[in-house]
């Protein structure tokens, strides 16, 4: 029977999900940053395979330079869903390209200390990204509104794996100390299955982002700060340009897109939504598309599919979660006690149903 590493099912597993984003399975189109995240974490898992699978010693020096791209690759990954980020820069090549040759080196001159050097390396990556988090879903500019949640939540998910790897680099540590590296290949293979699945999934869920009330709708949070006469006379700008021209059913709308129709700073819009209406500003264009969804549910027989599309949602997943959080029911309900309101209406007026 041929035996398989487990590092090597995890890296078939990775090139399943690569496939199924590249050809388009209904999740979205993947920016090409985290495109490369999930093939260098299937290049970096059946390498470990090889290595600790077939004993193919030889590839000791590639793992760790291989593995110093990843915290670096992951930064830039998000980092590329801000405002002004740019990656032919020289500062932002050299984010990415310097920690493999700062390994590369520490191989050649002090191999002792690459342990170290690979864990203060994911340490600090996981905390620069997690910086980056603090700013928000609205910090993630360039992500679609539809998607930005997910997208602020995958990034700390990225962070919590890059420690899982740093944590399981330690534990190789303590096992060559304490028992000559007995479990060592244990170790590892355990480490890559949940650090690297966790990476790549990260990066599949992040790919997505290359953006009269209703009586169920949430109310704002009545705590948020008060707005100003300029964020006043922005929202009015807004709802104005989501009224007349249905902006919010662009299905590619992220903030940068919108701060450009409206020749305003992204920051200005956020900051003026957020005291307005005590949300960010995906929550403000989701609520418009759920308004509209609750609409075309009441008033028209198209399908639930057919009305997320056209609301501007992407996937299902995506729509059904906002359509929960803002109405608390399915679509399904909605237009089922839609009909049931119908029906009991026209009992009310002596007409059979």
């Amino acid at each position: 029977m041929v035996f398989i590493p487990l590092p090597i099912v995890v890296a078939l597993l990775l090139c399943l999900m690569l496939v199924s984003i590249l050809r388009g399975n209904g999740e979205g189109k993947a920016n090409r940053p985290f495109l490369a995240l999930i093939a260098l974490s299937a290049v970096q898992s059946t390498l470990v395979g090889l290595r600790w699978g077939y004993q193919i010693d030889a590839l000791k020096f590639a793992l760790p330079i291989m593995a110093s791209f990843l915290p670096s690759l992951a930064y830039a990954s998000f980092r590329s869903l801000m405002k002004d980020w740019n990656v032919r820069s020289a500062a932002n090549i050299a984010s990415i390209a310097l920690p493999p040759v700062v390994i590369a080196v520490t191989l050649v001159v002090f191999p002792i200390a690459i342990d170290f050097m690979l864990i203060t390396l994911f340490v600090g990556y996981a905390i620069a990204i997690v910086l980056l988090g603090r700013r928000g879903p609205d910090g993630l500019e360039e992500a679609q509104f539809a998607s930005v949640t997910s997208v602020h939540h995958a990034l700390y998910i990225a962070a919590a794996a890059l420690c899982l790897s740093a944590a399981f680099d330690v534990l190789v540590l303590l096992d060559f100390h304490w028992a000559r590296g007995e479990n060592a290949g244990v170790i590892v293979s355990n480490g890559n299955l949940l650090g690297l699945l966790l990476i790549g999934l990260t990066a599949w869920v992040a790919g997505d982002s290359k953006p009269e009330a209703l009586p169920s709708i949430v109310e704002p949070d009545t705590e948020a700060a008060s707005p100003t006469a300029e964020d006043q006379e922005i929202m009015s700008r807004l709802d104005d340009l989501m009224a007349r021209q249905k902006f919010y059913r662009d299905e590619n709308l992220n903030l940068t897109r919108l701060a450009r129709r409206l020749s305003l700073p992204s920051r200005q819009i956020s900051h003026a939504i957020n005291r307005a209406t005590g949300g960010n500003v995906s929550q403000y264009i989701n609520a418009l598309r759920v308004r509209d969804a609750c609409r075309l549910l009441e008033e028209t027989d198209q399908s639930v599919t057919a009305i997320m599309l056209e609301s501007g949602f992407q996937t299902k997943s995506n729509f059904n979660r906002e359509f929960r959080r803002i109405t608390g029911m399915s679509p399904l309900a909605w237009r089922e006690r839609e009909v049931w309101k119908l029906v009991s209406a026209t009992n009310k007026n002596g007409h059979p149903a």
